[in-house]
């Protein structure tokens, strides 16, 4: 019984959600019930429950609803200006000292099918980059996703992650050898057939980070982990 956990693939029996890119656009296709960005782990004994966030959503939005944002020609609002981003370079390190990772990361792009490439379960201790969106430091949404636990090492790099709050801190070390900090604005639990798409890969004017593994009770009849666990962040000031 195949069970895995980080951003999926149809291929290899994995389960997943389908993309396409169109120019810098990337368009991602809901899968069918039963599969989702984040799969589950080959297991063949019980394993400990990784921790899950408090923040429960079976909706795929974020932040304020419209209706509680104020106008914009209200005299006290103060408009964020549209931050300076970095120039791009590409992901290399993940450290979140709350759950003591310490990780590298290993560039991701898409199968030929259009879905999402993965880190081999032989490697779940790595993290990896969507290297079609944005990088670290980039003004727009960067990804970076992971294993919650495999057969051959039981938990894996993103076992803890449901287990952070806000507040927290991110840092990613990028190939040019700076240093991003992003501070985790909310961490959030998603049915995979709820999945924020737009939220997690759609365009953004702001400096993010957006973290995702596998989330929930593993369902042994499905032979996967039925949610999405989802970190939101922003680069520190």
């Amino acid at each position: 019984m195949v069970r895995w956990s980080d951003v999926t693939i149809r291929a290899g029996g994995r389960h997943a959600v389908p993309w396409r890119a169109a120019g810098t656009v990337v368009v991602v296709l809901l899968a069918m019930v039963g599969s989702g960005l984040v799969g589950a782990s080959l297991k063949t004994s019980p394993a400990p429950r990784p921790p899950q966030p408090l923040a429960q959503s079976g909706a795929a939005t974020t932040g304020p609803a419209e209706a509680d944002l104020p106008a914009e020609d209200d005299p006290d609002v103060t408009v964020r200006p549209t931050p300076v981003g970095l120039p791009r370079s590409a992901a290399t390190r993940i450290v979140i000292p709350r759950i003591g990772v310490d990780a590298s990361i290993m560039k991701l792009g898409t199968n030929p099918d259009g879905t999402v490439e993965v880190p081999p379960l032989e490697q779940a201790q790595l993290a990896g980059w969507y290297e079609p969106g944005a990088s670290p430091g980039e003004v727009g949404n960067s990804v970076i996703v992971g294993h919650v636990d495999s057969a051959a090492m039981g938990p894996a790099v993103f076992f803890s992650l449901g287990a952070l709050q806000p507040g927290d801190t991110v840092s990613v070390v990028r190939a040019d050898g700076r240093q991003v900090d992003f501070t985790v604005e909310s961490v959030k639990s998603y049915p995979k057939t709820a999945f924020p798409t737009e939220q997690v890969y759609g365009p953004s004017d702001q400096v993010g980070l957006r973290v995702v593994t596998c989330g929930g009770v593993f369902d042994q009849t499905a032979g996967s982990y039925p949610d999405n666990i989802v970190v939101f962040a922003s680069r520190k000031a």
